[in-house]
C-alpha cells in the first residue's frame, strides 16, 4: 500500500501546484485590470491586448483552479448528505464519482480539446481585433492541459478512497492537509 500513499502525495503536489499557478494567475489578472481601469479612466487610452489578457487570465484561474478545488474538497456538491454519511462512504461516493465522471469527462476534454488547439494553431488564429493579442491557440492550448490536471486530481480521489478505505485513514475538515488525517 506504500505505492498508494506515495501516489497519493505525488497527485496531491501536481493539484497543488494547479491552485498556486491559479492564484498567481488570479494576482496578475488584478494587475491587469488596475492598470486597464487606471489607463481608461484616467489617461483615456484603451489597449486592447491588455482587455485580452483579463479573459486569458481569467481562463488561467478557472481552469487551474478546478483540479484544485476537486482536490481540497473545495467543489460544489450536496454537502447536506455528505457531511452526515461514515468516511467508507464518502470514500465509496468519491472513488465512484472519480471513475465514473471525472476521468471521463477528462478525457473528453482533452481529446477535443487538443483538435481544438491543433486547428487554432494551424489557422494561426490571432484576436479579431486591432491591436488584440497574437497566437490564440496558446490559450486554448489551456484547455487540454488543465483537463489533464483535472483527470490527475481524479485519480487523487480515487487513491485517497483506497487510503480511507484500505488503511483506515479518516476525511478531515482541513482541507490544506490534502483531506487526509
Amino acid at each position: 500500500m506504500r505505492w498508494v500513499i506515495a501516489l497519493d502525495n505525488l497527485l496531491a503536489r501536481i493539484s497543488y501546484l494547479c491552485g498556486w499557478v491559479a492564484s498567481a494567475a488570479f494576482v496578475l489578472m488584478i494587475f491587469n485590470v488596475f492598470y486597464n481601469v487606471l489607463a481608461r479612466y484616467v489617461f483615456s487610452e484603451v489597449s486592447i491586448g491588455m482587455q485580452e489578457m483579463e479573459w486569458h487570465l481569467y481562463a488561467a484561474v478557472f481552469l487551474l483552479g478546478i483540479p484544485y478545488a476537486l482536490r481540497t474538497d473545495g467543489h460544489v456538491r450536496v454537502d447536506v448528505f455528505y457531511d452526515r454519511w461514515t468516511d467508507a462512504t464518502k470514500a465509496w461516493i468519491n472513488m465512484i464519482g472519480a471513475i465514473i465522471l471525472v476521468i471521463p469527462f477528462s478525457y473528453l476534454l482533452i481529446h477535443y480539446g487538443y483538435s481544438f488547439t491543433v486547428e487554432s494553431y494551424a489557422l494561426g488564429e490571432g484576436s479579431g481585433d486591432p491591436g488584440g493579442l497574437a497566437y490564440r491557440w496558446i490559450i486554448k492550448s489551456l484547455l487540454p492541459v488543465s483537463a489533464f490536471f483535472l483527470a490527475t486530481s481524479g485519480l487523487g480521489m480515487v487513491t485517497q478512497a483506497i487510503r480511507v478505505l484500505k488503511l483506515g485513514e479518516s476525511y478531515t475538515s482541513d482541507k490544506s492537509a490534502g483531506g487526509l488525517a
